[in-house]
């Protein structure tokens, strides 16, 4: 299979340890990229996050951003976007949680924490892209992108899952899933990455056959369904190698094993 574009997560998947897109990596992305192959990157993150991943790479596509609730164009121009309506929000800000969890949300441009969390600071010295520190209350009767919560209590997090997924509403009307072990996340239920990669596709002329995805984060599930090739980093989720067992599973994003796996299959000719 000729494969015509690459979708890609970031966390967890095209970034290392420390965060960022190795050289090694930059430097196959950019090669593959030259042969007019897409590359799209398709995260939790904000957009304007991510956007300074995306132009490491000089990748002129399409950047899904905040698990699908966003889709901006390769001229930065944002061409779909799913908020969680005002009423929701309102209700989501009343479920009360515990002091070991923290809530985030994305809201248009920005990025707003109830108070600022050094821990995090790490996983954006590439952007420099930071939250800002609001009383929450001044998010009553405003749309949102997304609403998260982190805990280094799985459990905590765990139990909270459930209080939402008891609300039926919310389970009609949003998506509930847990990105990693120590995140949780809430979308409109229309805000998938697989939804956002099936859209990007279909604009682009290019068969799901045709695309192949790398991931590693219950997020990611319905991304590396929707395409041909669904392959999974060895550091992923136990949970989402459960739930796709019979995915190819590789190395880990510290070993820069999306790059090695993409040299082979676009570039091997080539050595």
């Amino acid at each position: 299979m000729k494969y015509r574009a690459i979708i890609s997560d970031l966390d967890g998947t095209l970034l290392n340890g420390e965060h960022k897109i190795s050289e090694y990596t930059k430097e196959v992305i950019k090669k593959i990229v030259s042969k007019g192959i897409k590359f799209i990157i398709a995260t939790g993150r904000h957009h304007k996050d991510a956007l300074c991943f995306k132009n490491q790479l000089g990748a002129d596509s399409y950047l899904v951003s905040a698990n699908g609730s966003k889709v901006h164009d390769n001229k930065n121009n944002e061409i779909i976007s799913h908020n969680i309506s005002k009423e929701l929000t309102n209700k989501l800000l009343d479920i009360k949680v515990s002091g070991e969890i923290i809530r985030g949300v994305y809201a248009g441009d920005e990025w707003l924490t109830e108070f600022h969390i050094h821990e995090f600071d790490e996983y954006h010295v590439e952007s420099g892209f930071k939250p800002k520190v609001i009383d929450f209350e001044k998010l009553r009767d405003k749309e949102i992108s997304k609403i998260f919560y982190i805990s280094d209590n799985v459990k905590a997090l765990e139990n909270l899952e459930k209080v939402l997924k008891e609300n039926k509403e919310f389970t009609e009307k949003l998506d509930i899933t847990a990105s990693l072990d120590n995140c949780l996340e809430i979308m409109t239920k229309e805000a998938t990455k697989g939804n956002a990669v099936a859209e990007i596709l279909e604009r682009e002329g290019i068969l799901p056959e045709e695309a192949i995805a790398f991931g590693d984060g219950l997020n990611d599930k319905e991304m590396l369904q929707v395409v041909g090739k669904g392959i999974i980093m060895g550091n992923a989720s136990e949970k989402l190698k459960k739930l796709l067992p019979d995915y190819e599973v590789i190395g880990t994003s510290s070993e820069d094993a999306e790059g090695h796996y993409l040299e082979k299959i676009f570039l091997e000719n080539e050595k």
